[in-house]
């Protein structure tokens, strides 16, 4: 949201302080996707012993297992610590009451306060829901298909109502309906004049309610939400590399939770098809240009001086085609490290199949750099969100008792809190990009059961993520402005 501050100014710190970090990352990654708080200032840091130590650490990561048995990620993945069960039943219920939810948010929209920071609305879409549950997703599964509004109110019409038969989507469309919503999504955010007026954002939640709503009766909940929803398809991706697992109930298992490894949901999944490719490439692109479109360096390129900016309402031409060209330069990018490392391989496989099982291991960059970029929002629009959620419609209610709670926007300021709130994100960012070679190893393994072809198809796309953490550390620390 505009005008919220992120970040501050640091000391140089020793380069021993980030191969410390590099190696910690090493021996403990954790997966860690994004859209909401604006730097409202400038942000400079000395990154070069940074950015030197996650190069590093990734190029590290990948030498360690090239020089692995073959069958060791795959052994690492097949184990499983089981929990409990539990099954579907309240999860109707839940939706019903997220749906409630929804509606409440929507309605304070439309009639609360104008007031970004005081409307829960804003503050629970852009906040809680696209970063806090986004990150909860990448630990514990997919908590989506429970809490989103639609399923509930689905269930309820097709009780009343009977099954309807729906009309099945074509093979050949994919997931292209939700590529399509995810873009006018992410233009909405990053690009609209005002994605964070209340009444703005309470037509535009509702519209796209109806319309998946709509859309789930005439071509039935599992195939829209598996193809059209695009949180429910983003979501979804996400929730593959969580630590628990839980059995399907609709596969006539138990619904057990289990905990495992990042990214052992993989070990048997399939290629995705283009569709799903252009998908998982347009979320990360996305949110790399959210950080590059504030930088000094993309606001000097069009002659705008970033420290007197002009709005978004001026930016809006420029605004479209970074977002557009950010994710053709990345697809490129990505397509050519999948076509070297096929070549110097020797690959039988096509590369429609070699880039939809690889293009997994884009995941947990795409997942720990959305929860980088927005740590900042989730500490600081957090708050004010607890607190918009207690008085919803600017009554002076105060329903949880948190109405009148003190924001500590500190946090995120100062010198010293700068300095561990970028080595957490720094942390974050190498250890995804660890985590994304760690299964890119295990897929290539699928590929090319030759140690030597699996090795060597996997370089070039090493090479490519070496480059990205450079290029994310980098975003985090170059200087920016809202």
């Amino acid at each position: 949201m505009s005008g919220r501050t992120e970040g501050g100014a640091v000391k140089r710190r020793r380069l021993s302080l980030a191969l410390l970090l590099a190696a910690l990352c090493f021996v403990s990654p954790t997966p860690a996707f994004a859209h909401a708080s604006d730097r409202g200032h400038v942000l400079l840091l000395p990154t070069g012993y940074y950015v030197a130590g996650g190069a590093l650490a990734v190029a590290a990561s990948f030498l360690v297992l090239a020089l692995l048995p073959p069958d060791s990620i795959n052994r690492l993945w097949r184990r499983r610590l089981p929990l409990f069960a539990f099954g579907d039943g309240a999860r109707t219920i839940v939706s019903l009451i997220s749906f409630a939810g929804f509606a409440i948010l929507v309605a304070a929209g439309l009639f609360g306060s104008r007031d970004p920071l005081s409307n829960p609305l804003p503050l629970t879409i852009w906040t809680l829901l696209w970063v806090g549950l986004a990150s909860l997703q990448g630990l514990f599964g997919n908590l989506w298909s429970w809490l989103n509004p639609w399923y509930g109110p689905w269930r309820v019409i097709s009780h009343l109502f009977g099954k309807r038969r729906t009309w099945r989507p074509p093979p050949w469309l994919g997931c292209w309906p939700a590529v399509a919503l995810f873009f006018a999504f992410a233009w909405f955010e990053l690009i609209d004049p005002a994605p964070d007026d209340p009444a703005r954002l309470a037509w535009a939640a509702g519209f796209y309610w109806l319309l998946s709503f709509a859309a789930m009766l005439v071509f039935g909940y599992r195939d829209w939400s598996r193809r059209g929803e695009f949180l429910a398809v983003f979501f979804a991706m996400i929730a593959r590399f969580a630590v628990v697992e839980r059995n399907e109930v609709e596969r006539n298992e138990d619904g057990r939770l289990s905990l495992c490894w990042p990214g052992a949901k993989l070990s048997n999944t399939a290629p995705l098809s283009p569709s799903g490719l252009a998908f998982l490439l347009l979320a990360l692109s996305s949110v790399s240009f959210d950080g590059l479109s504030k930088t000094f360096f993309w606001l000097g390129l069009f002659g705008i001086n970033p420290l007197e900016f002009p709005g978004r309402t001026a930016v809006i031409g420029i605004g479209t085609f970074g977002l557009v060209l950010t994710f053709v330069l990345l697809a490129a990018a990505f397509i050519l490290a999948i076509v070297l490392g096929q070549r110097l391989a020797g690959s039988e496989h096509s590369l429609s199949q070699a880039a939809g099982l690889l293009v997994w291991s884009i995941v947990p960059i795409a997942l720990a750099y959305h929860v980088a970029h927005y740590l900042t929002a989730l500490l600081v629009d957090g708050q004010y969100a607890v607190a918009a959620l207690s008085d919803p419609f600017a009554l002076g209610w105060n329903l949880f008792g948190t109405a009148d709670m003190q924001i500590e926007a500190g946090v995120v300021a100062g010198a010293g809190s700068a300095w561990w709130l970028w080595n957490l994100q720094a942390g974050v960012i190498i250890a995804g990009h660890m985590l994304a070679v760690l299964v890119a190893h295990g897929l290539a393994w699928r590929l090319h059961p030759v140690p030597a072809r699996a090795t060597l198809s996997q370089f070039p796309l090493t090479v490519l993520m070496i480059a990205y953490t450079v290029f994310g550390l980098w975003l985090l620390a170059t200087p920016a402005a809202g």
